[in-house]
């Protein structure tokens, strides 16, 4: 009997030296610059850039945060590591942009990332490129089901400063790149229905226009139907 309480005791101080495990970093809250907005910049130099101001809501338990902001013009992301939960970089005038935070901390390696926006560094043009379409389903790189039908209904959303979206272009295909078009649906439409097939990966983007010409493309995606 003795011999029991003693492992028993033993077992109950093990139990209670158990360090509990890290707290992972909470998503940051973006703040500024506003989503799908023309930004304000804090200086304005007389050449192509200008200084841009980035400001969140930090996160929980995050030490420390990965800025990242991408030309969607060239595709080039330029990333900031900071403590702080702002930070200015200068960026080319006259060009639409995407940013979003990850938080860290140096207790684990889990991250975890804010949403994305988009936002337009104004230069001298008076009008703007529309920004690219935000995919809402099937996510990128996801696996979907197909509906009784044998078909996968594609959405996107859209928005130009201007408020000024005549159309889009859907290519649909099963290689990469989406090079066929089977669609070419006015503003009012951001969703289409294809065929697909079980077990194939499938490609498309979409092409948005507004009334002056200006065009943006989403890049090529990709899914998979069950």
């Amino acid at each position: 009997m003795r011999l029991l309480s003693f492992i028993f005791l033993g077992m109950m101080l093990l139990s209670g030296c158990k360090k509990d495990p890290p707290n992972p970093p909470g998503k940051a809250v973006l703040i500024e610059p506003a989503k799908n907005s023309e930004c304000t910049p804090v200086q304005s130099s007389s050449g192509t850039n200008s200084l841009v101001r980035f400001r969140w809501q930090p996160g929980d338990y995050s030490e420390s945060y990965e800025a990242v902001v991408k030309n969607l013009s060239t595709g080039n992301a330029i990333n900031r590591v900071v403590e702080a939960s702002t930070i200015t970089i200068p960026l080319e005038k006259g060009t639409p942009y995407s940013w979003f935070v990850r938080s860290k901390n140096t207790q684990t390696n889990e991250t975890a990332t804010s949403a994305t926006w988009l936002f337009y560094n104004p230069g001298s043009q008076t009008d703007h490129v529309p920004f690219p379409a935000e995919i809402i389903a099937p996510e990128p790189g996801a696996t979907v089901f197909m509906d009784v039908n044998n078909q996968v209904t594609l959405e996107w959303s859209a928005t130009d400063i201007d408020n000024d979206i005549e159309s889009y272009k859907l290519y649909f295909s099963t290689e990469n790149p989406a090079n066929i078009l089977i669609a070419s649906p006015g503003a009012n439409q951001t969703s289409q229905k294809v065929d697909v097939t079980s077990g194939i990966v499938y490609y498309w983007r979409v092409v948005t226009s507004d009334a002056l010409g200006n065009t943006s493309d989403t890049g090529i995606l990709d899914f998979k139907v069950y």
